[in-house]
């Protein structure tokens, strides 16, 4: 994530270069005075955008050009070649964007576009809703915010956060934050005058209590009624809460906010052996974090090979291999039983002693709320395609949603932070009138050490695994297939192959 502070490389394109160096098609890094800038070519166009994604820093000169525009290597975000605008999440803001002249064979970048650094509030329908209201204050409900003052959306927007921070880059907390390569800095997805600047009411603390339809307005625990004219529900996730003897006491903990992390921190400073109870996605990212922190760490779990369910056994048993080569410990085919002071008794009879003990035995929907208002709720709150829910003045966005994903043909509720921050653009956009079917390809990436697995798609159950390359090698494509077509595709070290597998996905549901 941190910035390029080295002086830029490649050919000065303010001096120009030979059109036939920029074949139809490619890419090609250079610099505009201090700025790195990456040139594409289509056909008889070139255009010249930042070389940068504006998420984590991803060299965009290994993404994939697709139509007018370009998808980052690494988490998937889009820009627009001719805007610089962010199109797709997880990035949120725009690239740089160049001029370009061609003459006497040569292509020349001139001067940079201006571009917008605030949000300006312009004129959108005379439909749109005058009042609306978003419960939540995680990928979701902010992205929803963004978006809609993105849209110059001009009325009122109020966000109910029951978080005591404001929203966050969630991804880091069990990556490079718990690590201690990341400041506090990079935590929080806005800088906090982002909200005034924007007309964005964001109520931090503010517990909803209930919601009447009826009468559209939102209830919070001190009383006070909020009426809307559109609603997004985006309460997310909790933690599943271990419900062992011992579990409440301090040194146990789980991980979901800024200040859980802080707390983890903290104890980690003093700490000498963690126990990592669960081998999920989080579970493994907190061992890896505690180990960069020269922590003993042991996980305990009832898997018999990590995320076998999600990546087959062979993914499972390399990601098994790569933590214990970092000098994990695994406790497989057990659970803990009682934690008795410092010490993790064992189901199996063993005992491990900890000084901090992390459990990351999974999440579930916060659906109360929408169970309470009468919505429809099925395993997660169940919404149409276009993000509504069976009340159509509410919708709802990211891991509490349950909605009809055309790529599996399923009905579907994932756990992802960017399908999260998409799905609350979108119905950013539906709250507005557009009326669009929410049609994302699922997207997550989950980093271990210095690996990170890439997976498109959604597989719940498969009947045939196609690997590509040498898992071991850290060079592999995953293919997860039913019936001969492929639902998801898991990858380390394939970027483009990961982009073009989304690509191809999208077209077959549009089909």
């Amino acid at each position: 994530m941190a910035q390029d502070q080295t002086k830029p490389s490649g050919p000065d394109l303010a001096q120009g270069i030979e059109l036939a160096e920029l074949s139809d098609g490619s890419k090609l890094v250079g610099h505009a005075g201090d700025e790195q800038v990456l040139l594409m070519r289509r056909g008889a166009e070139v255009f010249a955008v930042g070389a940068h994604c504006m998420h984590y820093h991803a060299p965009l000169v290994d993404g994939l050009v697709v139509d007018d525009t370009v998808r980052c290597p690494w988490h998937h975000a889009c820009f627009n070649l001719r805007t610089g605008e962010a199109l797709r999440a997880p990035a949120l803001s725009p690239v740089a964007c160049w001029s370009v002249e061609q003459r006497d064979g040569k292509i020349f970048v001139r001067e940079k576009r201006e571009g917008t650094t605030t949000m300006r509030r312009g004129k959108v329908s005379d439909q749109a809703p005058k009042k609306i209201v978003i419960v939540g204050g995680g990928a979701a409900g902010f992205a929803a915010a963004e978006k809609l003052r993105r849209e110059q959306y001009q009325g009122s927007i109020v966000m109910l956060s029951n978080d005591d921070a404001e929203p966050i880059d969630r991804p880091n907390l069990s990556k490079d934050y718990l690590a201690g390569n990341a400041s506090e800095e990079w935590v929080p997805l806005r800088p906090g005058n982002f909200y005034s600047e924007n007309g964005i009411e964001l109520r931090l603390k503010a517990n909803v209590t209930s919601i009447d339809a009826r009468v559209r307005e939102v209830v919070l625990a001190n009383g006070t009624s909020i009426p809307y004219d559109r609603l997004l529900l985006a309460t997310g996730a909790e933690p599943v809460r271990l419900s062992i003897p011992g579990a409440d006491q301090p040194h146990v903990r789980t991980l979901r906010t800024l200040a859980d992390c802080r707390a983890i921190i903290e104890r980690a400073k003093t700490a000498r052996r963690a126990v990592v109870l669960g081998a999920s996605f989080i579970g493994l990212e907190v061992a890896a974090a505690l180990r960069a922190r020269g922590i003993e760490v042991h996980v305990v779990a009832p898997d018999k090979t990590p995320m076998e369910r999600i990546l087959g056994p062979q993914m499972g048993g390399f990601v098994r291999s790569l933590h214990e080569e970092h000098g994990v410990i695994f406790h497989l085919e057990d659970t803990a039983s009682v934690i008795d002071g410092k010490q993790v008794k064992l189901k199996g009879g063993g005992m491990l002693e900890a000084d901090l003990v992390v459990a990351g035995i999974g999440v579930r929907p916060r659906t109360e709320l929408a169970e309470r208002a009468g919505l429809a709720v099925d395993r997660g709150v169940v919404v149409n395609a276009s993000l509504e829910t069976s009340v159509p003045t509410i919708l709802a966005a990211g891991d509490i949603a349950r909605w009809p994903d055309p790529h599996s043909g399923e009905i579907i509720r994932v756990e992802h932070w960017v399908v999260a921050e998409r799905q609350g653009q979108a119905a950013a956009l539906n709250m507005l009138g557009r009326r669009e079917k929410f049609t994302a390809v699922p997207f997550f990436w989950s980093q271990h050490y210095d690996i990170s697995i890439n997976y498109v798609g959604h597989a719940e159950k498969w009947d045939e695994l196609a690997i590509e390359g040498d898992i071991a090698a850290k060079d592999c494509l995953l293919r997860f297939k039913r019936n001969a077509r492929v639902l998801a595709v898991a990858s380390i070290f394939r970027d483009v192959e990961s982009l073009q597998a989304e690509v191809t996905m999208e077209r077959e549901a549009a089909l």
